[in-house]
């Protein structure tokens, strides 16, 4: 079985306060796009998890998430029989794309599928909080709005069709640290969620772009200045906006223009300031994974 597992960016993130556990409550506008990793799932005989992928640096043991979500399921349905995972990583890694949870969720698919367990994607959601926040959002895909430590879904209208300009600075982000350094209680500005939703319901990307932020640029711009960098590059190029997604280092912009976002991922990949440059859609349709 081969499944695409789809990179996230976050529209609007907002935290609202820490608690007293230590996580932080949020509220996000998370939107899927089409940019994705690749899985191959096969059964194998013995039991086991064994995984292949074409990053050297990338985990194949329990450190991976996809290992996690397997055996989660494998455990409670005592399936016998083990798989054979071979990953194809696409989606830039420790990015703020939710590549490691999506490859989870796609993960969780599959061995639901291959082994009839029967599970519905609500009842696989359920499940997956353990593995990770964002594994429940990228079982259901789309545009959602995201509460609590992000577990809280709501399916929202879809983002309207535009294009998205993807630039990764060759920097890594630990959420872990950005997440450490932030002081939810001195947040000077936070975005403007419920206008976004606004403009979510009556489909006006303008409206939506107006009103994106995400306050966890106030940790990890200071500590990587090529983040706001290829932020006004995009803007300076004709982007409706552009913002950086999760912890970061990664930055989108959005386009209501084809030709535009062209020139303006030319113009970002002359500049070399971005190691990963990558121009897609946003990707909308709910319903089966493939």
């Amino acid at each position: 079985m081969r499944l695409r597992a789809l990179a996230k960016i976050n529209l609007g993130l907002d935290v609202v306060r820490k608690r007293e556990d230590g996580y932080h409550e949020v509220r996000m506008i998370m939107q899927t796009i089409n940019m994705y990793d690749q899985l191959e799932i096969d059964i194998k005989e013995e039991p086991g998890i064994s995984i292949t992928t074409n990053l050297p640096f990338i985990p194949t043991n329990e450190n991976n998430l996809v290992y996690k979500a397997a055996q989660l399921l494998m455990d409670e349905f005592k399936v016998k029989k083990g798989i054979i995972v071979d990953l194809q990583k696409f989606i830039p890694v420790a990015a703020g794309m939710a590549g490691g949870s999506s490859d989870a969720a796609a993960a969780m698919i599959g061995v639901n599928r291959l082994f009839g367990l029967g599970l519905t994607v609500r009842e696989l959601m359920e499940r997956s909080v353990k593995v990770g926040a964002d594994v429940p959002y990228c079982l259901l895909r789309g545009t959602a709005l995201a509460e609590g430590i992000g577990e809280k879904l709501r399916a929202l209208p879809p983002c309207p069709d535009c294009y998205v300009l993807i630039g990764k600075p060759p920097v890594s982000v630990s959420t872990k640290f950005v997440y450490e350094k932030l002081d939810a209680s001195e947040i000077a500005e936070h975005p403007e969620i419920d206008r976004m939703l606004e403009g979510l319901q009556w489909h006006n990307l303008n409206r939506i772009a107006e009103h994106m932020g995400n306050v966890l640029e106030s940790v990890t711009i200071p500590a990587y200045p090529v983040i706001e960098e290829i932020k006004q590059h995009m803007k300076d190029h004709g982007a409706v906006n552009a913002m950086m997604s999760g912890s970061g280092p990664t930055v989108f912009g959005l386009f209501d223009d084809k030709a535009t976002a062209e020139q303006a991922c030319e113009a970002l990949r002359e500049t070399k300031i971005a190691r990963t440059v990558f121009l897609t859609t946003v990707f909308n349709n709910g319903g089966r994974h493939r």
